[in-house]
């Protein structure tokens, strides 16, 4: 589901796999399939820094990791602050909110800010999902103290000027009339409404042209003063600077940082997916192609089934020779790429499959791959099957703690969702720990066991006679998701 992210933020211009707890989250159906690890991968060691932890005076939790040998340092200020606490009516407000952070401050305007970043040769970045926004900087180490306190600056004493919330309207708005020619993206969009419904998680990242012309500054200003605050907040840094001196820094960059929620809005669980058993047709009468999207429920961040069904799901959608895209892509020829993932947030998470295929073929390649699914449900896994799975992951896993990005992005991670210090470092013996029967129970649970939501984004008039059996069918049109 690629258009529900925000893209990161870089410093030169503004403007989003199965889930990992410490990945990406970038999803599309036409992205490559994932490729095989190089051989080596497999026995490269994982490693991870010594992590110290203090307290700012202002409440501020900041977590040290010293690491060289290279003089360079990553910073990472997490906010529980995502779209899920967008006010109603307000879908897309905390990712708007972010964008403009960086448009100026109290002592800097944003020309400022970006010579001050890219002088020094860092890079600065501004991220939003459902749950968190977060703010991040990759700097020389020498640099360390002043980007810190250019993060400070961003989150603490925004000026959100009037000129420049219209044009970051403007450019929204922009943005939602081109999506509305990429197919992959409304097709995404019907499906988090599908999965989702009214839950809080259950809009784009970047709301909706419906709700996004109506943001004033007035609305950027309430959202920073109720949602952005250090109890909310963890900053995470790693490179090669002493954690005393982190310590330190954090204070004078924080140490008066006020504002904000005293704690993290608790988000409910899905209670049921909305349009489980149900298809929503999404009309746009150009496409000679259809967007097909299946999915149901999965589970949340930190979740026990988290490994059995990562090995599950390599082998039935989330690699290149998975069955799904063995099937689908190699005997049948129905498309060129499809792709399964658990999408899992704090409160609770989906299962999904993505593809697409051209119109005649719409109703064989949702069949085959609900057969597909149906298979692994019924009959598990193989043995085979599962050591591969296990090589797959185990091998790319060591690229978690290659740079100090990654592994900055792995202990806020592990921190903020409560998955244990050691996570990166038993990940491969957990996973290597599950056995053909764990997958077998979990692919009972989570492949479909009820009909599933099924999307398809395409001609309504070619494409609805196919559908028939399904479930009901409700038709839309692709305007509807700009």
């Amino acid at each position: 589901m690629a258009s529900r992210k925000s893209r990161p933020q870089k410093s030169a211009a503004p403007r989003r796999a199965a889930k990992a707890p410490a990945s990406a989250r970038k999803k599309s159906a036409s992205r490559k399939p994932a490729s095989a690890p190089r051989a080596s991968a497999a026995s490269r060691a994982l490693t991870f820094p010594t992590l110290h932890d203090s307290v700012t005076s202002s409440g501020l939790k900041v977590v040290a990791a010293e690491r060289g040998p290279l003089p360079m340092v990553s910073m990472r200020l997490v906010l529980r602050a995502g779209s899920a606490n967008d006010p109603a009516g307000k879908h897309g407000l905390a990712d708007f909110t972010a964008r403009l952070l960086r448009r100026g401050t109290r002592l800097m305007d944003a020309r400022a800010i970006d010579e001050a970043v890219e002088f020094v040769g860092a890079s600065l970045g501004v991220g939003v999902g459902e749950d968190n926004l977060s703010v991040a900087i990759t700097t020389p180490a020498e640099h360390f103290a002043q980007m810190l306190g250019i993060i400070g600056q961003l989150v603490r004493e925004p000026t959100f000027p009037e000129s420049e919330v219209d044009d970051a309207r403007e450019r929204a708005m922009a943005q939602f009339a081109n999506d509305l020619d990429e197919p992959s993206v409304i097709a995404d969009r019907a499906m988090v409404r599908a999965l989702w419904g009214d839950h809080p998680y259950g809009h784009d990242v970047g709301g909706s042209a419906r709700t996004v012309r109506t943001f004033t500054r007035d609305d950027v200003v309430a959202y920073h003063r109720e949602r952005i605050g250090p109890k909310v907040a963890q900053l995470v840094v790693v490179g090669a600077v002493d954690p005393k001196r982190v310590a330190e820094a954090a204070e004078e960059a924080f140490g008066g940082w006020t504002g904000g929620p005293e704690e993290r809005r608790i988000i409910p669980p899905l209670k049921r997916v909305p349009q489980a058993g149900r298809v929503v047709l999404v009309d746009k009468p150009d496409q000679t192609q259809s967007q097909v999207r299946l999915g149901g429920p999965g589970f949340r961040l930190g979740h026990e089934d988290y490994f059995p069904c990562t090995a599950m799901n390599v082998a039935l959608g989330g690699g290149f020779t998975s069955r799904l895209m063995s099937e689908v892509r190699v005997n049948r020829g129905l498309t060129y790429g499809i792709g399964s993932w658990f999408d899992a947030m704090s409160a609770d998470g989906v299962y999904a499959v993505s593809t697409f295929t051209k119109t005649e073929s719409t109703r064989e390649i949702i069949d085959v791959s609900l057969g597909e699914i149906s298979k692994m449900r019924d009959g598990g896994i193989k043995p085979g099957e599962l050591r591969d799975a296990q090589a797959y992951m185990g091998g790319l896993y060591p690229l978690r703690t290659e740079t100090n990005e990654s592994i900055a992005s792995s202990i806020a991670d592990m921190r903020l969702n409560g998955l244990g210090d050691d996570w990166v470092l038993q990940f491969r013996d957990r996973l290597n720990a599950v056995t053909p029967k764990q997958v077998a129970a979990v692919a009972r649970k989570y492949c479909f066991a009820e009909a599933p939501a099924v999307v398809v984004l395409g001609k309504a008039d070619a494409v609805k006679k196919q559908l028939k059996g399904l479930g009901p069918i409700t038709v839309v049109p692709a305007s509807e998701y700009e």
